[in-house]
């Protein structure tokens, strides 16, 4: 079982990006499931319906979130109808939406979960015992458990591959939106990666025009965070292979599409 999981998709360049190479991808890696972090994907900030139906029509078998999960309001009018929509679990008890939801590929099912950190970002409750709850729920149905752990602090992420190394089949960091290079199996056969890197801005920071976030660090003085529409654009990935009977991760592979790394069909 091959999952094909792209990161932090964010404004208009990462939705160009992912029409552009999404296909491409899925003729190279034959992927049997897609999964597209959709947090920054309206304008760097938030999901709106229309991007959610696009995603889904370019292939996504699910849409995962993050600390940016409320930030285009209309959100509210159509998340609970979104059964490929999943936001941090571990959002207090009452929140539209849900964190668990389950494909099935060729009869074959795949439990898709979605946590956010708790360390420098917005204190919610805690990532741990949530993932406890969702993996016990998931085991009754599949050993396929695939996680998007949406966090800023390294340490935490890798604290959460440890936690549940052996329970799940992947934990893929998002939300820092540079990818690390830490992809491993680790000791109970859990794919595990840091951070899968942002598709979007290539030449902003983080995504962001560079002029704006220099002018923070060099005055302190607030100003107003845009995506980077004028430069080159990069797409960051991975691409997780699983044992479907144990459940056991097999290999994770990094994917960088950029001017400096250019895609090879």
């Amino acid at each position: 079982m091959k999952i094909l999981f792209i990161g932090d998709v964010f404004g208009s360049p990462g939705r160009d990006m992912v029409q552009e190479y999404l296909p491409r991808l899925k003729d190279k890696y034959k992927p049997h499931a897609i999964i597209i972090n959709g947090e920054n994907a309206a304008s760097g900030k938030g999901i709106t319906e229309k991007i959610y139906k696009q995603f889904m029509g370019l292939g996504a078998q699910v849409i995962t979130m993050g600390n940016h999960t409320w930030d285009k309001k209309d959100i509210f009018e159509f998340i609970d109808d979104a059964k490929n929509l999943i936001r941090p679990a571990n959002f207090p008890e009452g929140t539209p939406g849900k964190g668990l939801t389950f494909i099935n590929i060729n009869g074959i099912e795949i439990a898709v979960m979605n946590l956010q950190g708790r360390t420098f970002l917005p204190a919610i409750d805690d990532p741990f015992t949530k993932a406890d709850e969702l993996i016990a729920d998931a085991k009754k149905r599949t050993n396929l458990i695939f996680l998007d752990f949406h966090a800023e602090a390294t340490s935490e992420k890798q604290a959460m591959g440890w936690y549940v190394d052996g329970r799940v089949s992947a934990v893929v960091g998002t939300h820092t939106h540079t990818q690390t290079a830490d992809n491993r199996i680790l000791p109970g056969g859990t794919a595990y990666i840091t951070d899968v890197g942002m598709t979007g801005p290539y030449d902003g920071i983080l995504g962001v025009e560079r002029e704006a976030v220099l002018k923070r660090f060099l005055t302190s003085l607030p100003v107003r965070f845009e995506p980077d529409t004028n430069g080159r654009n990069q797409l960051n990935g991975v691409l997780v292979s699983i044992n479907e009977e144990s459940g056991k991760a097999t290999k994770i592979e990094r994917i960088m599409i950029n001017e400096d790394h250019p895609f090879f069909s």
